[in-house]
């Protein structure tokens, strides 16, 4: 089967963007797949963190990544420091990345000139995103357009380790799922929808109860011309929620307009689909919440997994460069 791998990092709770647009193609994936997934705790440490709530939002980021239908029985899901082989990999892919490669990564560039701290790890982080993906013999990549920067820098790094030592790692290739929507910000519809604090009335976290989700939606960003059609260039605000409306019935954005006629009648239509949809969703979450150890004890299963593949490919790696074995 064709391998799958794709993480994401404990930071800020996850909304509706993040479900719509990427975790619940995860799921799917499931079907069709050999699927490896990772809450890559490591990735948040180039910036300061708390560690308590570090501590809490990985453990709840797993939880929630269940809720949503990864099934730990179908997929390899476990935490990225509980798998050593990533570090030790990573030390491999920054010897063999240039000082310009790491350099020129956009979003390296981005942060480090909004940080007033800019740490070694923000800056090497693409090689321990490359050793991530490369430890598993992985063949594709599910990503936005945002990382397919990172994904070429992976497949040049393992061609590169391959020409000079020798076959030893799977070259992966970034796939953009067709399924997902683009969910934008409520208040500011040309923005995507992030877990950014400067505008918690545009986001909708997948745990807000349904009266928040309500009042987000009746508050949300439309226009004056209250005619409900589905163009993103002319009508963002409305053609966002048509998206949304769409994403959680199963129907195109235009086939998700039929019928409605007034603004207010379509907010109230999304809030009410998206409850619904999150419904079974915050149910398993806070069943999973309620017993912290049984998550652990699911993602220590998957930690084993994933140990038995990183290993191989990293002795292989070993094994290729010329390092004695113990």
């Amino acid at each position: 089967m064709t391998r799958v791998f794709s993480g994401i990092k404990p930071s800020g709770s996850v909304h509706l963007g993040n479900y719509l647009g990427a975790l619940r193609n995860w799921a799917a994936m499931q079907d069709g797949a050999d699927t490896v997934y990772c809450v890559v705790d490591l990735h948040a440490l180039t910036v300061p963190q708390d560690p308590a709530e570090l501590r809490a939002s990985t453990l709840s980021l797993a939880q929630m990544l269940i809720a949503i239908g990864i099934d730990p029985e179908r997929s390899t899901l476990f935490i990225q420091s509980h798998v050593s082989e990533h570090t030790e990999c990573a030390w491999l892919m920054e010897c063999t990345a240039s000082f310009g490669e790491l350099r020129r990564m956009t979003q390296f560039k981005d942060k480090s000139e909004k940080a007033k701290f800019v740490s070694g790890g923000l800056f090497t982080y693409p090689a321990l995103q490359a050793s991530d993906i490369i430890l598993y013999d992985t063949d594709q990549v599910p990503v936005g357009e945002d990382q397919r920067q990172h994904i070429e820098l992976t497949r040049d790094l393992a061609e590169r380790f391959n020409n000079r030592y020798g076959q030893t790692f799977v070259v992966p290739e970034a796939v953009v799922p067709a399924a997902g929507a683009r969910v934008m910000d409520l208040q500011n519809p040309e923005n995507k929808m992030s877990k950014s604090e400067d505008s918690p009335q545009g986001s909708v976290s997948l745990l807000d109860d349904p009266a928040a989700i309500e009042k987000k939606f009746k508050r949300a960003v439309t226009d004056s011309d209250n005619e409900v059609h589905y163009d993103p260039a002319t009508k963002p605000g409305v053609s966002n929620l048509l998206s949304i409306l769409g994403a959680a019935t199963g129907q195109s954005p235009t086939e998700a307009a039929t019928g409605i006629e007034r603004y207010g009648d379509l907010k109230v239509a999304t809030a009410q689909a998206v409850i619904e949809l999150l419904r079974p969703v915050q149910a398993r979450y806070h069943e999973l919440a309620a017993d912290p150890a049984e998550t652990s004890r699911l993602l220590a299963v998957g930690a084993d997994k994933a140990r038995t593949i990183a290993r191989a490919t990293l002795d292989r790696a070993h094994q290729n460069l010329g390092l004695l074995a113990p």
